[in-house]
C-alpha cells in the first residue's frame, strides 16, 4: 500500500517546484496514519557502533532537517534515521530557488546553505521522543557566520548529545563557506578534540561519526583517515554531495546551478571514495555509504565495496518511499543466493573492484 500511494503521489510532488514538493513530503507523514513497519529478516539485522540496527538502510540526512519527522520516517522501514544539519542558531539559509530537480538524471542540486530551526528547537523535539524505539542520529554544523566553528560543535553536541543515538560531524557540506577547510588534518583534529570532549562530558560512549565529501583526493583521504583512527572515531560516512558536474549529465542546462549534486551521479565517485576508505580505516571502524543509491544492486555494491550501512535520499524523489521494501527484499535475495547468513558477511567482498581514477 504504501508503495502504491507513493507512486500515485510522485506526479504531483514532481510537478511542484523542488523545496515545495520536499515540504509536503515532510508534511505527509506529519498526518498520514502510517502503519508500522514489519519486522526485518534477521539476515538483515547489523550491530555497528556499539548500536544494533534492524536492516542496514538508513534515510540521510537532509530529509529532515529540523527533526520533526523521524518516527514516521522510521516506520517507512528505515533501520535508522539520520536529521538535520542543526546548527547552534537559527538561519534561514540560502536565498531561494535553492534546489533543482534533474530529471532525466535522477539527480538533484541543492544550496540550502544549511537551514535551521536552530539547536534548542531540535533539542525540544528529540527530548521529546525520549523512550520511543529505533536510532535516530543527527547530523551537525556551524552557523555561517560563526566566529568559533569549532565551539559550534561542541554546543551541538553538549545539547543534542543526550537524545540521539549518534552524532555526525558534518565538515563536508559544499554550502556552508569555508565549511569543508576543516577537511583539512590541522582543522578537522581540532574539530574532533572538541567534539569528544563535549560527548564525554554529557554522553560517554554515544558515538561520533564523520561525514566527509566525495571530492578529496586521495592525500586529502589518507589526511582525514589519520585523524579519524588518531582521535578513535567510531565511524565515518562516506559521501556528501558533490560540486563536480560529470560530463555525463543530460540536463546539462540545469547542472550550471550551484550548489551540491546527489542523486544517482554520484553513485561512481561516492563508492569509489567509499572502497579508498575501507581500505585506509583497515577494520578500525565502520562506514556508512551514501551516494546515489536507487536499487538493491546499488546498496548491494555500496555494501561490497566496504559500507556496513547504507543511506539514501535522492532516490526517494524519483523512485518512491516503496524503494526502501525494495532494496531490503533485494538484499534477503541475494543473501539466500549466496547462502550468506547476514548482511556484514557482505561487506567488502568486492572492494578491489572500485578505485579511484
Amino acid at each position: 500500500m504504501l508503495s502504491l500511494a507513493s507512486r500515485l503521489a510522485r506526479p504531483v510532488l514532481l510537478a511542484t517546484d523542488p523545496e515545495t514538493g520536499h515540504n509536503l513530503a515532510v508534511a505527509a507523514l506529519k498526518t498520514l496514519p502510517l502503519p508500522a513497519c514489519g519486522t526485518d529478516d534477521r539476515r538483515l539485522a547489523v550491530s555497528a557502533f556499539g548500536l544494533s540496527f534492524p536492516n542496514p538502510v538508513g534515510l540521510a540526512a537532509g530529509f529532515d532537517k529540523h527533526a520533526e519527522v523521524p518516527d514516521p520516517a522510521l516506520r517507512l522501514g528505515f533501520g535508522f534515521v539520520e536529521v538535520g544539519g542543526v546548527t547552534p542558531k537559527p538561519q534561514v539559509g540560502n536565498p531561494k530557488p535553492r534546489v533543482f530537480r534533474l530529471v532525466p538524471d535522477e539527480a538533484i542540486i541543492n544550496r540550502y546553505g544549511l537551514n535551521s530551526d536552530g539547536v534548542d528547537v531540535v533539542a525540544r523535539r528529540l527530548a521529546a521522543r525520549a523512550g520511543k524505539p529505533g536510532i535516530v542520529g543527527i547530523n551537525i554544523g556551524p552557523n555561517k557566520d560563526s566566529t568559533d566553528r569549532v565551539a559550534d560543535y561542541g554546543l551541538l553536541i553538549e545539547k543534542l548529545g543526550p537524545h540521539v543515538s549518534y552524532l555526525s560531524v558534518n565538515v563536508s557540506s559544499p554550502n556552508t563557506p569555508g565549511l569543508r577547510d576543516l577537511q583539512q588534518a590541522s582543522f578537522l583534529d581540532d574539530v574532533l578534540a572538541r567534539s569528544i570532549e563535549a560527548r564525554d562530558a554529557v554522553a560517554p560512549g554515544k558515538p561520533i561519526l564523520v561525514k566527509i565529501a566525495p571530492d578529496l583526493s586521495l592525500e586529502g583521504l589518507d589526511d582525514m583517515v589519520s585523524v579519524c583512527r588518531r582521535r578513535r572515531v567510531d565511524g565515518m560516512i562516506v559521501s556528501n554531495t558533490t560540486i563536480a558536474r560529470p560530463e555525463t549529465l543530460a540536463d546539462q542546462a540545469t547542472a550550471r546551478e550551484t550548489g551540491g549534486l546527489s542523486g544517482r551521479p554520484l553513485f561512481r565517485r561516492s563508492t569509489e571514495m567509499l572502497a579508498e576508505t575501507w581500505r585506509r580505516v583497515e577494520g578500525q571502524f565502520p562506514l556508512v555509504g551514501v551516494g546515489g543509491i536507487a536499487s538493491p544492486e546499488d546498496a548491494i555494491a555500496k555494501i561490497a565495496a566496504g559500507a556496513t550501512l547504507v543511506q539514501l535520499y535522492s532516490a526517494l524523489v524519483f523512485r518512491g518511499f516503496g524503494l526502501v521494501e525494495e532494496i531490503k527484499q533485494g538484499l534477503v535475495h541475494r543473501l539466500m543466493r549466496e547462502r550468506m547468513a547476514s548482511v556484514t558477511d557482505l561487506v567488502g567482498t568486492a572492494n578491489a573492484d572500485w578505485r579511484l581514477t
